[in-house]
C-alpha cells in the first residue's frame, strides 16, 4: 500500500466518522491502515509535516487560545499552531500555560485572545513573561477587574471558526479512537488536509 492510498483512506475515515471495520475494501485492509495510523501517530511523522507546514507558511503563526477539551493555540480562523488534549474535568489554564511554552515565539509583540476560561492570574502572569499582551475580560465575580481591549477581543470568534471548520470531519467531533494518540493524530490530519485546501 503507497503512502497516497494510506492518506486517502485516513481521510475517509476522518471526514466519515466511520469505523476502522466499516471503511471500504477498496481503500484496502482496514487493520493495515489503523496499524500505520497508530504508527504514524506514535511516531510523530504527522506531528512533523503539520510543522513543516509551518515552516513553509502553509500555516502561519499569531496566537490565540480557546478550550473544549481539546485546547488550541490559533493563528487565525484558518491555522493552528499547536494543541493538547485534557479531560473535561481539568481546569483549562494548567492547559493553555503548557501550550504558551510550546509555542514558537515571535520577536514582535503579540496579543493573545483567550477564554475567560483561561483568565487565571499565573496564565496571564506567564503570557505576560512570554512576551505576550493578555486579551481576555476579567470573569464578573472578579474583586479588582481589569481593562482589555474589546474591540480586539471580538476577533476571538476566529478560533470558533477554526473549531467549526475541523468539525466537518465526523471523527474529530465524535471522538471514537479509545487512544489520545491516535485522536490527537487525526486532529493533526484534519487540520494538514484544511491548510491545503
Amino acid at each position: 500500500m503507497t503512502n497516497l492510498q494510506l492518506i486517502n483512506a485516513i481521510l475517509y475515515v476522518t471526514e466519515n466518522g466511520c469505523k476502522w471495520r466499516a471503511l471500504p475494501e477498496n481503500y484496502g485492509n482496514w487493520h493495515t491502515i489503523y496499524v500505520r495510523m497508530n504508527r504514524w501517530s506514535k511516531n510523530g511523522v504527522l506531528s512533523r509535516v503539520f510543522a513543516a507546514l509551518q515552516t513553509e507558511g502553509i500555516i502561519q503563526i499569531n496566537v490565540e487560545v480557546v478550550c473544549l477539551k481539546i485546547h488550541m493555540v490559533t493563528a487565525s480562523d484558518r491555522s493552528a499552531v499547536s494543541f493538547s488534549l485534557s479531560s473535561g474535568a481539568r481546569h483549562a489554564s494548567p492547559e493553555g500555560i503548557k501550550l504558551l511554552f510550546f509555542t514558537p515565539s515571535c520577536d514582535c509583540e503579540q496579543s493573545l485572545l483567550m477564554d475567560r476560561a483561561y483568565e487565571g492570574d499565573n496564565m496571564r502572569a506567564t503570557a505576560k513573561e512570554l512576551g505576550y499582551t493578555s486579551v481576555v475580560p476579567p470573569k464578573k465575580n472578579r474583586i479588582d477587574p481589569w481593562e482589555y481591549d474589546k474591540g480586539l477581543y471580538k476577533r476571538r470568534n476566529e478560533v470558533e471558526r477554526f473549531f467549526r471548520r475541523m468539525k466537518r470531519f465526523r471523527r474529530i467531533f465524535t471522538r471514537y479512537d479509545k487512544l489520545d494518540t491516535v485522536f490527537a493524530g487525526f486532529i493533526l490530519f484534519a487540520m494538514i488536509v484544511d491548510a491545503l485546501e
